[in-house]
């Protein structure tokens, strides 16, 4: 589809209706009547385990609104669901549900909008080149001094501490509540020291990993792979070339420009979001300081046959080896078959190997590190040793401490922290992931590292019946939305726990975890709160708005006795 073409997608906001693909908006409820006060997590109990509801999303569409929607997989359950829920009373309140209009789809509102005011969609700054509208949504400090930009970014932490200090003010009483306010008045602000943010030397082409979209430019009718311009629902689907970023290195540039050209002469079309007709969608880039470069070429199959599907691989794997893409060095090739969710709510990605390497290897801070495809690991390497360091000198481990890594991925933090600690176990979700940490410890020769598969809520308390040593601290890397509330909970209750140290790419989004960890006592919240007592910035991401936050947070009481002596 030309960027001149209109498609009947694009004309229909509510066409994505009538599409085979899964979502929540088909199956929707409004529920009305609920009582001022609740819970998320008690109304989601209400609908799954008292009424046996089988939801796939609860969401309000707003804080503080007295009605929420929730969605269904069928039709089937839906109906159920209004008649189980019609006249039931939950908190001496009664509740109403019926059928709920669909969303339109955001892009082809936008679209529709702007051709009622006709006016083209060339942004208001149309004088800006493709090529500076990639800088501005990737890399938005790239003009911007580096001194300049670790300045703003302190300035930003100091912004999010002071607001976690309010929020930690109000929920906190009795000795809780005498120590923050010391710590404010002592901190200016904040509930605990702020140390210098740090940094590395290598501000350019430090990203190791990046996610490629494959897409159309914005005024021609051929395949790109960059990044979006800008959002979906800010009516635009055009994808703009990656040559002048400076955080990527020049060897993915490399092997996107090849890309591009074997995607181009293929029969294949990109990916189209709005109608979701097309294949290629995604290539994602490993990268490692010694030289290795895995690829991953994402394709939505549509209805390929299978013998096409290996037939596109075995063309992939001639092209990389003896073709025009020998000259990209790739060294670890996969193939990944990328469906969009279905009813059942399986998503049909899977990922195989194609050629060279099964994964890559990177080495960080004198240990060797295997990477798979789906792992997770740091993406500023360079940067990643200093977060590392950072997190060990807040740690304070010793061979008497036992030391949880959790949201472990291929076990990075856990052995860096090994020759510190007396043993480290491991959590993570993805099994890959730590099938790539026992090979890392076996090649790094430790032997006091163990792993485990599982959700942190449900396996991190048998874990730490494991630790033997008396005194046990954690490090918690979560993904952006923070850790479970269960293993919050299994945290807090954790007597031997000492300190605890939080790393987050998303300091906003933790500030919930952070307060709930410094709650005083109740019986939801069993256990000494576990307070902030030092904070450090790590930037990670130059040119862009983001850098890691670390707090080093210890038992109340800790603190206080600290406080004292000091």
């Amino acid at each position: 589809m030309t960027s001149n073409e209109s498609t009947e997608a694009e004309k229909n906001p509510y066409a994505y209706l009538d599409r085979d693909d899964f979502t929540s908006e088909k199956y929707k409820i409004e529920i009305r009547g609920l009582p001022k006060y609740y819970g998320i997590g008690e109304f989601k109990k209400l609908l799954n385990e008292k009424l046996e509801l089988q939801t796939c999303k609860v969401k309000p569409p707003r804080k503080g609104s007295g009605w929420l929607y929730v969605s269904f997989r069928s039709e089937e359950n839906r109906q159920k669901a209004i008649e189980k829920l019609n006249g039931t009373l939950w908190k001496n309140s009664k509740l109403t549900a019926q059928i709920a209009k669909p969303a339109p789809d955001p892009f082809v509102k936008r679209k529709l909008e702007e051709n009622a005011n006709k006016r083209l969609k060339t942004d208001d700054n149309e004088h800006i080149s493709i090529e500076d509208k990639v800088k501005s949504t990737t890399i938005p400090l790239w003009n911007t001094p580096y001194p300049d930009q670790l300045e703003l970014k302190q300035k930003e932490m100091k912004s999010i501490l002071t607001n976690i200090c309010k929020q930690m003010l109000r929920e906190s009483k009795g000795d809780l509540l005498d120590w923050l306010n010391y710590q404010k008045d002592k901190y200016q602000g904040i509930p605990c020291e702020l140390l210098p943010i740090l940094s590395t030397e290598k501000t350019t082409e430090y990203r190791n990993k990046c996610e490629f979209t494959v897409g159309r430019s914005n005024n021609e009718d051929k395949a790109v792979i960059g990044f979006r311009l800008s959002s979906y629902a800010a009516g635009s689907t055009a994808v703009g070339p990656i040559d002048d970023l400076c955080h990527i290195p020049s060897k993915m540039k490399t092997v996107v420009k090849v890309l591009e050209e074997f995607i181009r002469n293929s029969d294949l079309k990109p990916f189209q979001p709005v109608d979701h007709s097309g294949h290629w969608r995604q290539v994602t880039a490993r990268a490692t300081l010694s030289g290795d470069l895995m690829v991953m070429v994402g394709i939505h199959p549509q209805d390929l046959p299978s013998d096409k599907l290996e037939e596109l691989k075995s063309q992939l794997k001639d092209f990389f080896e003896t073709g025009n893409g020998a000259e990209a060095g790739v060294t670890s090739l996969h193939f990944q078959v990328m469906n969009k969710k279905s009813v059942d709510g399986e998503t049909g990605d899977n990922i195989s190997h194609i050629a060279g390497s099964k994964y890559i290897e990177e080495t960080l801070l004198g240990m060797k590190f295997r990477v798979s495809p789906q792992a997770f690991f740091q993406v500023n390497t360079l940067g990643a040793e200093v977060l590392y360091k950072a997190a060990i000198d807040l740690a304070k481990p010793s061979s008497d401490t036992a030391l949880l890594d959790i949201c472990c991925g291929t076990g990075t933090i856990g052995l860096v922290f090994s020759k510190h600690c007396g043993e480290v176990f491991g959590l993570e979700l993805v099994e890959d992931a730590i099938k790539d940490a026992r090979e890392n410890a076996v090649a790094n020769n430790v032997t006091n590292c163990e792993f485990f598969v599982g959700k942190a809520e449900d396996i991190l308390y048998p874990v730490i019946r494991r630790a033997t040593k008396q005194d046990i601290v954690a490090v918690v890397d979560p993904p952006r939305a923070g850790l479970h509330h269960r293993a919050l909970l299994t945290l807090r209750k954790a007597r031997k726990l000492s300190r605890l140290v939080y790393v987050s790419c998303d300091p906003k989004a933790a500030a919930r975890n952070l307060v709930d960890l410094a709650r005083p006592p109740s019986k939801q919240y069993v256990g000494e709160p576990l307070v902030p007592v030092k904070a450090v910035a790590v930037d990670m991401f130059p040119h862009t708005k983001h850098c890691e936050l670390l707090l080093c947070l210890e038992r109340l009481s800790v603190a206080m006795k600290e406080r004292e002596s000091s």
